[in-house]
């Protein structure tokens, strides 16, 4: 779900990948539905490919967005309420308990908070990958396996 939903270093907010052009892609912005174009030379990400830094194995964005979506119900946070370092530490740790506090920062919390409430805003329910698609994948090697 998250693949088509890009980040432009040096550009506030997120995008949806619209269309393919010859040297960029179209985009279209989630605050304001505008249409722009991005070249090559500009630092984009796919959130789908975000992974937050954990104890253990990292965690894929969309799973850390999924956990926040259930935890507020579907609803935009509150900025105002996680304004100190132990605020933003405390909501984080409801969210995903076991994230790396040495390599996660602060900025990086509040930037997963600001996407949420973009995407929410734009009207994602899902963060997930669609479950579809990667059964047929695993099925189709089991059946040439047989």
């Amino acid at each position: 779900m998250l693949k088509k939903v890009l980040a432009i270093s040096g550009k506030s907010g997120l995008y949806e990948l619209i269309s393919y052009g010859k040297n960029m892609i179209v985009l279209k912005s989630l605050v304001d539905g505008k249409r722009l174009p991005a070249y090559s030379r500009d630092k984009i990400i796919s959130l789908g490919d975000i992974s937050m830094y954990t104890t253990g194995d990292d965690v894929p964005l969309g799973q850390v967005m999924q956990s926040i979506f259930d935890k507020f119900d579907g609803k935009a946070i509150d900025t105002k309420k996680y304004e100190t370092a132990e605020q933003i530490h405390d909501f984080f740790i409801q969210v995903l308990p076991d994230y790396d506090q040495d390599r996660v920062y602060k900025s990086d919390i509040k930037k997963v908070i600001n996407w949420y409430n973009l995407l929410v805003g734009a009207g994602y329910t899902s963060f997930l990958p669609e479950k579809e698609e990667t059964p047929e994948g695993d099925n189709a090697d089991e059946k040439k396996d047989e």
